[in-house]
């Protein structure tokens, strides 16, 4: 009989890229800005308590009592909106590995696009005036693959970085 040989759980080092299926490394992952959703939040949070200063102000002037309680949960729904594209913005991720971008969609049901870095003809950074002003802005993906057309990365922050690590990994993967 021999001895059993020990079991060992090989942990990648923490500083490395993530490796993704098929031995790929991931460059980076990212989502669209949240800045208008903490926005959204904030002029929420002041109509609701603009909403239940008025509510109780209408048994004042009015002589007609609203239960606090649903002044209360009435200003509360208005934070309903800003959660709702909250959630909307959460549900798309941009990944960049080191030989495709993945773009996924969807909460129940998911949508993976997956386009190979060997078929980006052009990537353009586009921003507006306002969005130059806030720091984001979205990148246009020339595609040549079967289906051709653009892809959009819509409102993504620091754009002009994410397009310089793009055409870097795309040299890379050239050489």
């Amino acid at each position: 009989m021999e001895a059993e040989e020990e079991t060992r759980i090989a942990r990648p080092p923490k500083n490395e890229t993530t490796k993704t299926n098929d031995n790929e490394k991931e460059i980076f992952s990212i989502s669209p800005t949240l800045m208008f959703v903490k926005i959204g939040y904030g002029l929420a949070i002041l109509s609701a308590l603009l909403l239940v200063a008025f509510l109780f102000s209408f048994e004042q002037l009015f002589g007609i009592k609203i239960h606090s309680l649903v002044s209360v949960l009435a200003g509360l729904s208005l934070l309903l909106i800003p959660a709702f594209f909250h959630l909307k913005q959460k549900l798309v991720r941009y990944t960049l590995t080191d030989a495709k971008i993945e773009i996924d969609q969807g909460l129940i049901s998911k949508t993976t696009k997956n386009v190979p870095l060997r078929t980006i003809q052009d990537i353009t950074v586009s921003a507006t005036v306002w969005q130059r002003m806030l720091g984001f802005g979205d990148l246009i993906i020339e595609n040549a693959g079967e289906t051709g057309g653009k892809i959009v990365l819509k409102n993504i922050n620091s754009p002009k970085k994410y397009a310089d690590v793009l055409l870097k990994q795309m040299r890379l993967l050239n050489k």
